[in-house]
């Protein structure tokens, strides 16, 4: 049995793990590129914690860095080793030790929010940078959401009256209307076509995934989002907007159905973070809460640097 097929029954077993580690979201996420998982065993060879992970290559050299889409990855423990640091830094360092023998050039994962195993893989050199993303947790009262967005997004409520939500929009058109509004901008979309429809469709099988759209009377999107979720969270993943209707408050009000839903589905609403200050800002005009986590990274072979600046050069673009 491949550390893949122990993984999946593993993952089986659990309460709860993010969408992210799930193995559908990685076949869909890593579609056409190559992801694996490595394992931290007990003495009779009980998975304790595992890592799965995307490798890429260039210049013949072999790399880990996160997919598509996906806001954590890293390590996930079982629940008899969270909270305990002593346990944790022995799955680390088991990982740490196959991690080393794969030749990576570089490594770069982002690790979940209140992860122990940021501190033990900082203690194997490691380094770690704090990032955010915000969350709206307590969705039980949707007066009380409201209430706590700034006057701004109020406002742009009420611009917002004659516009409604539609859960209909079928996959190619979102996509179309991306490509669309982010032209408007001058700009191009980060991902593929077949990028989304193979995301969608496994999401969807499962029952994970809607696209919201905001439209006026006449049906004519004005936003639209791409929302999945799991047990815990709803995840505002790709939220887009026509540039030509910013005045009629549609993005707040993608922002709002979008917290209805995740309030009938009973999780709570991450906006999947943002190290952009000006969508950070626009993220807490709805009330939502900073919550920390970390990316870990290391350079096996120092010239790599200058590969992964190219690469973040030219994500850049895109944005």
């Amino acid at each position: 049995m491949t550390n893949k097929e122990r993984y999946s029954a593993w993952v089986a077993e659990q309460e709860y793990l993010p969408i992210s580690l799930m193995p559908w979201w990685l076949d869909a996420v890593c579609a056409g590129k190559e992801w694996d998982v490595l394992l931290a065993e007990d003495e009779e060879g009980n998975i304790l914690g595992a890592m799965p992970y995307l490798l890429r290559k260039r210049f013949w050299q072999k790399y880990i860095v996160m997919p598509q889409m996906t806001q954590v990855g890293g390590i996930w423990v079982t629940p008899e080793v969270t909270g305990d640091k002593w346990r944790t830094a022995e799955v680390c360092r088991q990982l740490k030790e196959q991690l080393d023998t794969i030749g990576l050039a570089y490594y770069y994962q982002q690790y979940m929010p209140g992860s122990l195993c940021v501190d033990a893989m900082r203690g194997l050199g490691f380094k770690t940078r704090e990032r955010v993303t915000y969350r709206v947790e307590d969705l039980s009262d949707l007066n009380k959401v409201i209430d706590s967005f700034s006057k701004n997004k109020k406002r742009q409520l009420q611009k917002a009256l004659s516009l409604h939500a539609e859960r209909t929009m079928d996959v190619e058109d979102f996509y179309r209307f991306e490509t669309r509004c982010l032209a408007s901008r001058k700009r191009k979309c980060s991902y593929s076509r077949e990028f989304l429809l193979v995301l969608e469709r496994k999401a969807r099988r499962l029952g994970q995934c809607m696209i919201l759209s905001i439209c006026n009377a006449d049906g004519q999107p004005y936003a639209a989002a791409f929302l999945v979720w799991d047990k815990k969270y709803l995840y505002y993943l790709i939220p887009t907007f026509d540039p030509a209707f910013q005045d009629s408050g549609a993005s707040a009000l993608l922002v709002l159905e979008a917290m209805k839903i995740a309030r009938e589905k009973q999780v709570m609403f991450d906006f999947e973070g943002s190290m952009d200050k000006g969508i950070a800002k626009h993220y807490q005009q709805f009330g939502s809460k900073p919550v920390t986590y970390f990316s870990v990274e290391k350079y096996y072979k120092p010239f790599f640097r200058l590969a992964i600046w190219f690469q973040k050069l030219r994500e850049c673009s895109y944005r």
